[in-house]
């Protein structure tokens, strides 16, 4: 009989392969269901609300000596910095830091301020003999949040990228992640609906963990049109169907928040200016060009949370992140001189399905601790305000 331990059927070949490739399901979340669940990994939040301000920054700050980190992004307009210094094919190998923010372009300035922090304590790509002689390597991404507060110049700028990279770096390790309307998520709108920051996690048979932290401000919709259930819930089961009379009442109530938000706006922002933004990570060691097939493959699990996706209104970009603490597989399966890259894959594998599906997590979890705006920018409902808890 196959032990199950080793992930094998009782076929010949190497771990996660008896099933045709299939993956392995995970275990269950992380102890947080955060991507904080990837040991080594910060994640620091910054916000300014009030005054015309409804928006923030998220960044993810990496172990002491940085993580692998690849993006991939396809929304058709993105706002993003050093996306480039990623590619494979690139010299810079690890990153210090993600940032994630709002403020579209304009909110890029918030990398800066990250960047100087680094700087500071020495950490970044080495280019001289001096050790504070380094280039701070910066990959950030940009939602679209202008005016949700009231005031269009109202956005993210270095200072307040320091100020959530401060709040990351003063994490104890493994601490839990806010969620909802905080950080990057602050001013986010999902068709209409209130978005916001979330995140999750996902333990494997092997032991490695891989976790995901979104930022949800979608131009398509995160709620079915036909039942009121969000679309990354669906495969639950009927329990996230709401009843008929709710969807309907809560239909009603998102018409009139939408024309509410479009009077108080007076035209001056013409919807839907949007973007996704998220970062996936695991501890398992992954080559770049590994971590960039995960950024990649993370997409699906986006595509099944919100609908469309990856339109020209829309940035949508995914970071990936690998800290490396794990073998991607166990070293003798590894050096099988005929299994070996079979159980390289196969491991790889169950990496990048658990991917797609803590990304989806995130953004309902996302949705779900988003809470209602009503300011001069906007009325913004909470799925919760409209469909109950």
């Amino acid at each position: 009989m196959a032990d199950a331990r080793d992930g094998r059927d009782g076929r010949d070949g190497p771990p996660g392969h008896g099933r045709g490739g299939a993956a392995d399901p995970p275990r269950g979340p992380g102890p947080r269901d955060a991507l904080t669940d990837v040991r080594g990994l910060r994640v620091g939040h910054a916000q300014r609300i009030g005054d015309g301000y409804l928006t923030g920054t998220t960044v993810v700050l990496a172990p002491e000596g940085g993580a692998v980190a690849a993006a991939d992004v396809r929304g058709g307009g993105p706002g993003t910095r050093e996306t480039d210094a990623l590619d494979p094919r690139n010299l810079v190998q690890r990153v210090e830091a993600v940032v994630l923010t709002g403020g579209s372009a304009f909110g890029l300035d918030a990398a800066s301020g990250v960047a100087g922090w680094l700087e500071e304590r020495g950490r970044g790509f080495r280019v001289g003999p001096d050790p504070a002689q380094v280039v701070p390597v910066v990959p950030a991404a940009a939602l679209f949040d202008l005016g949700r507060g009231g005031d269009w110049r109202a956005r993210p700028d270095a200072a307040l990228g320091r100020a959530a990279v401060e709040s990351a770096a003063g994490q104890e390790p493994g601490a839990a992640v806010a969620q909802g309307n905080t950080g990057a998520g602050t001013g986010a709108v999902a068709g209409g609906l209130k978005g916001g920051t979330g995140t999750a996690s996902a333990v494997l048979p092997s032991g490695a963990t891989v976790a995901a932290l979104a930022a949800v401000n979608a131009s398509g919709s995160v709620v079915d049109p036909r039942t009121g259930a969000l679309y990354g819930r669906l495969h639950e089961g009927p329990g996230v169907f709401p009843s008929a009379e709710t969807h309907a009442a809560a239909g009603r109530r998102l018409a009139e928040a939408k024309e509410t938000s479009l009077a108080r706006l007076a035209g001056s922002v013409l919807p839907p200016l949007n973007t996704v933004i998220a970062v996936v990570a695991t501890d398992a060691v992954l080559t770049r060009a590994q971590a960039h097939k995960l950024a990649g493959t993370a997409h699906d699990g986006l595509a099944r949370a919100v609908r469309p996706v990856h339109l020209l209104s829309d940035g949508d970009t995914v970071f990936a992140l690998s800290t490396g603490a794990r073998p991607l597989a166990p070293e003798e399966a590894l050096a099988d001189p005929v299994f070996g890259a079979h159980a390289a894959a196969g491991a790889l594998n169950d990496i990048l399905a658990a991917g797609a599906d803590v990304l989806a997590r995130a953004v309902v979890k996302a949705v779900l601790a988003a809470e209602t705006v009503d300011g001069p920018g906007g009325l913004f409902p909470s799925y919760r305000d409209l469909y109950g808890g």
